[in-house]
């Protein structure tokens, strides 16, 4: 995966609810480094706010199921993303200081893979067919989610 026009690489660490995104810039200074909930417009928020600091490249551990929505946001927004397979993954955090398991640990490590380590990325493509199927499906979901009265 070719990277030199990019200058900022997120990782995210993908989970049911939320995901753990970890965000560094071309020298290696952080730029985000926290937990996102699994929403379109909170998804598109942050990487509006990094496409101001340049060219982002988005990178997952799951680019399937729970990860899905993080992938089509980003590709809608005309951002390049990549997958860390999870073999690749599991090799680089063993290398990583620290023994601990944490989603903040697996992002830090996606997203410092994808700045120094691009030949490790698959680049992920997703068909017009796809992404307008998980449009309508969290447009579905949202309406139902809108129905539930607030407790």
């Amino acid at each position: 995966m070719d990277i030199e026009d990019i200058e900022v690489f997120i990782g995210i660490d993908v989970g049911k609810s939320e995901h753990w995104a970890t965000a560094l810039i071309r020298d290696g200074r952080k730029a985000l480094d926290k937990a996102l909930p699994n929403d379109e417009d909170r998804l598109r928020e942050v990487y509006q706010r990094l496409q101001a600091k340049g060219q982002v490249l988005v990178v997952v551990d799951q680019p399937a199921t729970i990860g899905a929505l993080a992938v089509v946001v980003a590709q809608d927004m005309g951002i390049t993303v990549g997958y860390l397979p999870g073999l690749s993954m599991r090799r680089i955090a063993d290398l990583t200081p620290g023994s601990a398991k944490t989603d903040a640990k697996d992002a830090a490590v996606i997203a410092s893979a994808a700045r120094t380590m691009p030949h490790t990325l698959c680049a992920i493509s997703t068909s017009d067919e796809d992404a307008a199927a998980l449009s309508m499906l969290t447009g579905f979901d949202l309406d139902l989610a809108r129905q539930v009265p607030d407790r």
